[in-house]
C-alpha cells in the first residue's frame, strides 16, 4: 500500500488544476491555432514568432506540461507522513535551503520575463546550497573542501557574473564558461555522494541524472537541423521540472520517518 505524504490533497489539487488547464491549452492550440497559451502554459513564455501551431510544436509542448504537472504533484506533497527523524542542526538548514532552491523553480509561472532579480536570486540561493550540503554530506565527498569551493565558484561566480551586466559592467568572456563547468561538476560529485548516502533514495538521485543529462543535451537539440521548432525550449522546460523534483524530493527524504532508528529490543512492547 502506498504510504501517505504530508500534503498529498493539496498537491494533488493544484497539479490537478494545471493538468486542466494545460488540456484547455492544447485545445486551444489545435482548434484556433493560437500557441500563445499553450506556451504559456507550458514554458511560462509567450511563443516565439513565427512559431506556428503545428502538430509537432504541439505534441512537444504537451510533455513538457506534463513534467510540469508532475513536478508540482512530486514537490508540493511534502516527505512522507509520521514521525520524522531526529535531525541535527545542519540537516535542518540544508533542507530549508532545498526547499527555497526547489521554490525559486516556481517563481517562473508566476512571470512575464525572467527579471535580473531574479537570475540574482536563484544563484545566490544555489550558492547558499553549496555550502549547506558540504557538512551534510562531507563523509561521502573525497576531497570535500575542494568539492565546495568548485560549487562556491560555479553558482558565486554565475551570480557575480549576473549583477556585472546588471551594473552594464563587462562581465569576462570566460567566466560563464567557468561557472558553468564548475556547477556542472559540483553536481555530478553531490549526485554520486547522494547515492553512497542511504538517506536518499535511489530514485531521487535518478530525477538529478536525468536533469543534468537533459542540460548537457540542450546545445546538440539545438543543432539539430530537424525537429518541431519548440524542441529545444520543451526539453529545457522537461529538465527545469526535474531539476525541481531532485531539489525537492532531497529534502523530503531527510525527513523520510523510515530513516527514524528501529527500537532496541529491550525497550520495544
Amino acid at each position: 500500500m502506498p504510504r501517505r505524504h504530508l500534503l498529498s490533497t493539496p498537491a494533488l489539487l493544484v497539479a490537478g488544476g494545471y493538468l486542466v488547464a494545460l488540456a484547455v491549452a492544447t485545445v486551444i492550440a489545435l482548434t484556433a491555432g493560437d500557441l500563445g497559451v499553450l506556451s504559456r502554459v507550458t514554458l511560462s513564455v509567450a511563443a516565439g514568432e513565427g512559431v506556428a501551431a503545428t502538430w509537432p510544436n504541439v505534441l512537444a509542448l504537451v510533455p513538457a506540461g506534463m513534467a510540469v504537472a508532475w513536478a508540482l504533484w512530486q514537490g508540493l506533497r511534502g516527505p512522507l507522513a509520521g514521525p520524522p527523524p531526529e535531525l541535527d542542526r545542519d540537516t535542518r538548514r540544508l533542507r530549508v535551503t532545498l526547499y527555497a532552491a526547489a521554490a525559486s523553480w516556481l517563481l517562473f509561472p508566476l512571470m512575464a520575463s525572467w527579471p535580473w532579480w531574479a537570475a540574482v536570486l536563484d544563484t545566490v540561493v544555489m550558492s547558499v546550497l553549496v555550502l549547506r550540503f558540504h557538512p551534510v554530506l562531507a563523509r561521502d565527498l573525497a576531497h570535500a573542501d575542494r568539492v565546495r569551493a568548485v560549487g562556491v565558484v560555479g553558482y558565486g561566480g554565475s551570480a557575480a557574473a549576473a549583477l556585472l551586466e546588471v551594473l552594464d559592467w563587462p562581465v569576462p568572456g570566460l567566466l560563464p564558461v567557468i561557472c558553468g563547468l564548475a556547477a556542472l561538476i559540483w553536481t555530478v560529485l553531490v549526485l554520486r555522494a547522494q547515492r553512497r548516502d542511504g538517506r536518499w533514495q535511489p530514485a531521487t538521485v535518478r530525477y538529478g541524472i536525468v536533469s543534468l543529462v537533459l542540460a548537457l543535451a540542450a546545445p546538440l537539440i539545438g543543432l539539430l537541423p530537424f525537429g518541431p521548432d519548440t524542441l529545444l525550449d520543451a526539453a529545457a522546460a522537461v529538465g527545469g521540472a526535474l531539476g525541481m523534483v531532485w531539489l525537492a524530493r532531497s529534502s523530503h527524504d531527510l525527513a523520510d520517518p523510515r530513516h527514524q532508528p528501529a527500537p532496541h529490543p529491550s525497550t520495544a512492547i
